[in-house]
């Protein structure tokens, strides 16, 4: 579980594929900060741009490598190649929940359709898949690349559905959003939540 509060920003440096067909995913390499891996240990769950992946090595120096599989690598956007990603460990029993919870399975992908500043915040606004409208709503939680975030309006388009949410400063500079533009792919992972009363609401209770 996580709590959608990056704790630093990495970067995927090496890829190395683990078959060579596309049934095969690859193996990453990423370089986090100075310190974050202190105390980690192997099997250890962290989120890369909202994805939950699990520690395979960890060389030294600061980096640490984990296998994506090719169904994984389907589903989400940003782990296949190098680049910058936004890093989370993964929550404690006595860690503040600063975010919402977030389980590290990304739902969908989205597209960036706005970002830009408006006053001392950025405006951004994605087209989410037409799947993941029913889940999201206004003042709800949703995690964009992992970051928790609060949805400040939905339109249901023909084509899907656009959510807009305002960032302040301090997330756009503490995360890779500030790197987003219109027509970027982004992950999206709706609320923990929404799932479970979709369920609560599919299935009728049992009779007495």
């Amino acid at each position: 579980m996580f709590t959608g509060i990056i704790t630093g920003t990495g970067t995927i440096t090496h890829t190395r594929p683990l078959g060579q067909s596309n049934e095969h995913g690859v193996a990453l390499r990423v370089q986090a900060p100075a310190g974050y891996l202190d105390g980690a240990a192997l099997g250890e769950s962290i989120a890369l741009n909202g994805a939950c992946m699990t520690v395979t090595a960890l060389p030294g120096g600061d980096a640490f490598e984990v296998e994506v599989s090719a169904e994984s690598l389907a589903c989400t956007c940003g782990l296949g190649a190098p680049g910058p990603v936004n890093l989370e460990r993964a929550l404690r029993a006595a860690d503040r929940l600063g975010g919402h919870i977030v389980t590290g399975h990304v739902d969908g992908i989205g597209r960036v359709v706005r970002f830009e500043a408006v006053g001392e915040s950025f405006a951004l606004s994605i087209c989410a898949p037409a799947t993941l409208a029913r889940y999201l709503a206004r003042k709800g939680s949703v995690a964009v690349n992992g970051v928790s975030l609060t949805i400040n309006a939905v339109r249901d388009t023909p084509s899907g559905c656009e959510i807009d949410i305002n960032l302040i400063a301090h997330t756009v500079q503490h995360t890779t959003l500030h790197t987003l533009a219109a027509g970027a792919p982004v992950n999206l992972e709706i609320d923990l939540i929404a799932r479970y009363l979709e369920r609560m609401n599919a299935i009728p209770a049992a009779a007495a």
